[in-house]
């Protein structure tokens, strides 16, 4: 079982948490940190993980079968 499964079988709160709370931390490190280097490259990373989460969501299994639905729900 990958880890990328075992996420999808959770709940859409733990990809939601997956995607943001690397983000959170990167900022409270920069307020505990003030402006270095460290936090500057910990927030570039975190906001790029961030984006690839909201651009590959769409393409996970559970997100696909939400999407099917939506569009038949539609017409």
């Amino acid at each position: 079982m990958t880890l990328v499964r075992i996420l999808d079988d959770l709940s859409p709160h733990v990809g939601v948490a997956t995607a943001v709370l690397p983000f959170v931390v990167a900022m409270l490190l920069r307020l505990v940190l003030g402006k270095s280097r460290l936090a500057g490259v910990l927030i570039s990373l975190s906001t790029a993980w961030f984006a690839l989460n909201v651009f590959v969501a769409p393409y996970s299994p559970g997100m696909q079968e939400d999407l099917i639905r939506l569009r038949s729900f539609l017409r």
